[in-house]
């Protein structure tokens, strides 16, 4: 490896793509996710990122608009990754309760494996979500995880599993919180606690927990009255 091939902090920069335009907006938006993760919008730098990928800022600025634009298509292309392999689960070809544990333990995986997401997002929402209100491919993206649930719901009703009549956006909000929670404030809890939340033992007993808990809500019976 040349100096050439690495940064003076030791990150490795991405290889050089002639003639490949998509390549290269891919390795800019792949180091601009680690950039605006780690630094947020206001301290992410352009300069940074072009260095990172041996390209310019001026190309950058050629394939994105600006650094504005190049972080929407940051956050897009987050919520984009998750949305789509959630599409990819096949989650109407498994039984209701089935699909609930097995959507349940991707989300619970994925927001562990991926902490720029949880940080990104975390940064829109001390900003009240101010740059994120400019991307309409957002709230588009993430219509399908409700629409998702809706369809396992229904089927469950239907099929006589599941007995209590519950939102899907409010199923959604139940399972992203117990997830995201616990990588978004995983340092501040092991601390106060002593509590190592990514212990394997732990991990296995949270995913278990969430999932019996939320199986639990939509197998009960509906209070009287």
């Amino acid at each position: 490896m040349t100096a050439d091939d690495a940064t003076d902090t030791g990150r490795k920069t991405k290889p050089s793509r002639k003639n490949d335009p998509e390549g290269t907006r891919q390795d800019i938006l792949d180091v601009a996710t680690e950039e605006f993760a780690s630094l947020g919008f206001s301290g992410g730098r352009v300069d940074a990122i072009a260095a990172r990928t041996r390209t310019t800022k001026r190309m950058i600025y050629y394939y994105f608009g600006g650094k504005e634009e190049l972080y929407l298509a940051v956050l897009e292309k987050v919520y984009g990754d998750i949305r789509a392999i959630e599409n990819r689960l096949n989650l109407q070809d498994l039984p209701p309760e089935a699909a609930i544990r097995a959507l349940v333990d991707f989300t619970f995986d994925y927001q562990e494996q991926h902490e720029d997401f949880i940080r990104l997002v975390s940064i829109e929402n001390i900003h009240r979500a101010e740059n994120m209100k400019k991307s309409k491919a957002i709230r588009n993206l993430n219509v399908t995880v409700i629409d998702t649930l809706a369809r396992i719901l229904d089927r469950g009703r239907t099929g006589g599993v599941f007995k209590t009549d519950v939102q899907p956006i409010d199923l959604h909000l139940m399972i992203s919180a117990f997830c995201f929670f616990r990588v978004s404030n995983r340092h501040t809890f092991n601390l106060i606690f002593h509590q190592d939340l990514a212990a394997a033992d732990t991990r296995a007993r949270h995913k278990r927990m969430i999932a019996d808990a939320i199986v639990s809500l939509l197998k009960a019976e509906p209070a009287a009255g």
